[in-house]
């Protein structure tokens, strides 16, 4: 988007029209602007140029490699190319680590490296797939850094996720911010209670069992917040420790027109 104004100006703008009592929709509407710049300053961010491509987001829930649900990256591609998206993010989980887990392990189950190379071996199929991607690092995820740090050993002497997953292409983070929307994995919080406390539309993975999304409406916003699925399989003897727990619901989601519509596609049986 070009300004015949300095970006800060806008903001300035944007700020002073928000303390005059205009809604979001009169703020677009008289400046020209989407209601996701006008959200971003508001929580105190700064205005960002408008992108060269739209970003239509398809969001993979977590994948708790090697134990993926067959079927679900097809599932995933099906979509992609359905809502035309250009955009991939994971909500973290990529990897069980079932072996060095603090769950109680299967004495019958991989070794810790056998696990890894299937693990890797799986997402490789992903990355050829979705060559880019973003990654929300889940609880999983962290474990052998957190088993690590435990243990006395600096962080100078463990790899980057990316490194070792063999998927150069994918950035991984806590989160990532996109036009006014938080991906996270989800802990701590479920999404629906992020977005009330943060006045932020969030998309969050972590609770396997649930597939929702929740609105919240006020005269200066529309917010929204996705809980996603997952893409694991809940006969895997990794989730042993969930047996007595609510079936996982297989699903990813897209969030499209510049974060305003998030859309969830539970996968079939």
């Amino acid at each position: 988007m070009t300004y015949s104004i300095t970006q800060k100006q806008m903001q300035n703008k944007i700020l002073k029209l928000i303390t005059e009592g205009l809604t979001h929709r009169e703020i677009r509407d008289e400046l020209g602007i989407s209601l996701g710049t006008i959200s971003r300053v508001r929580n105190g961010g700064d205005i960002r140029e408008k992108k060269e491509k739209d970003m239509r987001i398809l969001v993979v829930g977590d994948l708790h490699a090697p134990f993926i649900r067959k079927g679900y990256r097809e599932f995933c591609e099906e979509q992609y190319k359905k809502y035309k998206c250009n955009t991939v993010v994971f909500t973290g989980d990529i990897v069980d680590n079932h072996s060095t887990s603090f769950h109680q392990h299967d004495p019958d189950g991989f070794s810790a490296g056998d696990e890894l190379d299937l693990a890797i071996k799986q997402i490789s199929k992903w990355v050829r797939s979705f060559p880019k991607a973003m990654v929300c690092i889940g609880n999983h995820d962290r474990l052998p850094a957190r088993q690590a740090f435990d243990s006395g050993v600096s962080t100078r002497w463990v790899r980057d996720y990316a490194e070792v997953l063999g998927c150069p292409g994918w950035e991984f983070a806590e989160g990532f911010d996109i036009d006014g929307v938080r991906y996270e994995h989800g802990e701590g919080q479920q999404p629906h209670i992020k977005m009330l406390n943060n006045r932020q539309s969030y998309v969050c993975g972590h609770v396997h069992s649930k597939l929702s999304i929740t609105f919240s409406v006020s005269e200066h916003d529309r917010l929204w917040a996705m809980q996603m699925g997952w893409g694991g399989d809940q006969s895997a003897y990794s989730m042993a420790y969930a047996k007595n727990f609510k079936k996982g619901i297989v699903s990813c989601g897209v969030v499209l027109d510049s974060g305003q519509t998030p859309i969830v596609i539970p996968m079939n049986f």
